[in-house]
């Protein structure tokens, strides 16, 4: 089954305590797409400039993502540039430079049409939106948005939460958006706005799904779950981990016949080990050179965290 991503196609240069890179490759459609695509069929929608050159493309295609709803316009691409310092949780944004992207107007190509699963990235709640509008039949949908968007566009991203069956934030995303700090009650905020479940992510420390009534076809047992993180004795680029995660969730999640119970808890188990592998590199080198025989054995040992009873 196939996913449509519609989101940012972008150049990072990042400083850590580790080092140091500059322009490369990032942006959430960029490592969602990534991580998807080891698990469903991949189709992107972005734009980027006169800078991204086909080496850029290659990497996509490397996985056999579709690429055919990146636009290229006159001018340079999107570029962020952040450092973590001891608190790798944490980015300091040091420039934004929006360039393309502050134009864009996603397009969707008559292919694109079909796809059955759609994940609306860290974008403008308005094309967000849009984009979804056009989509009518598809068969799961899901979006991310930030703390920009929560606070200044609440209007427009509340019109984007009423039809979202699930919504991926981090745990202060989602207290801001519900403008409670207990975390439980967040969820039952936010979940009353539209969505039909929540996943909230934690960085090194998991992430949780909360459920609602309508979060599957017949009633959960447990109104939440709970995902461990791997714990790494390294961490040397945290950019990129929450798209890849939403990328290895989403993906699994398109690759199985039916979204249940059980499946959506494996999905969550996924995306963690699709992030874990992007914090290992800067940017997407660490993604770009994975097995799915290495996501397979981390998946194993993830399993291994969260059995109490085993040897």
């Amino acid at each position: 089954m196939s996913i449509l991503v519609v989101g940012s196609v972008a150049f990072d240069s990042i400083r850590t305590p580790h080092g140091n890179v500059d322009r490369c490759l990032g942006g959430a459609a960029t490592h969602f797409a990534l991580a998807a695509s080891f698990f469903t069929q991949v189709r992107v929608i972005g734009v980027v400039g006169e800078d991204f050159t086909s080496e850029n493309e290659a990497v996509f295609h490397a996985r056999n993502i579709d690429t055919q709803g990146i636009e290229r316009a006159a001018g340079n691409s999107f570029h962020w540039t952040g450092e973590y310092r001891e608190n790798l949780n944490e980015a300091q944004t040091l420039s934004t430079d929006l360039n393309v992207f502050e134009s864009f107007q996603p397009k969707i190509p008559e292919a694109y049409r079909d796809s059955e699963f759609l994940f609306l990235a860290n974008i403008d709640p308005v094309l967000q939106q849009r984009v979804h509008k056009q989509m009518p039949n598809v068969k799961m949908v899901c979006g991310d948005t930030m703390n920009y968007w929560i606070t200044g566009h609440g209007e427009n991203l509340a019109h984007v939460l009423r039809d979202l069956d699930a919504l991926l934030i981090n745990d202060g995303e989602a207290k801001l958006l519900a403008q409670e700090p207990n975390l439980v009650r967040a969820a039952e905020r936010i979940m009353e706005m539209g969505p039909k479940t929540l996943i909230v992510k934690h960085g090194e420390y998991g992430s949780t799904a909360f459920f609602g009534e309508k979060s599957f076809a017949t009633p959960v047992k447990n109104q939440f779950f709970r995902a461990p993180a791997m714990p790494l004795a390294e961490i040397i680029d945290p950019t990129g981990a929450g798209d890849s995660f939403a990328g290895g969730f989403f993906g699994y999640l398109a690759s199985q016949p039916a979204v249940t119970p059980a499946v959506f808890k494996r999905a969550m188990f996924y995306g963690g080990v699709m992030g874990s592998f992007a914090v290992e590199r800067f940017g997407t080198e660490r993604v770009q050179q994975l097995t799915r025989e290495e996501i397979d054995q981390r998946f194993a040992r993830f399993r291994e965290l969260s059995h109490l009873d085993g040897n």
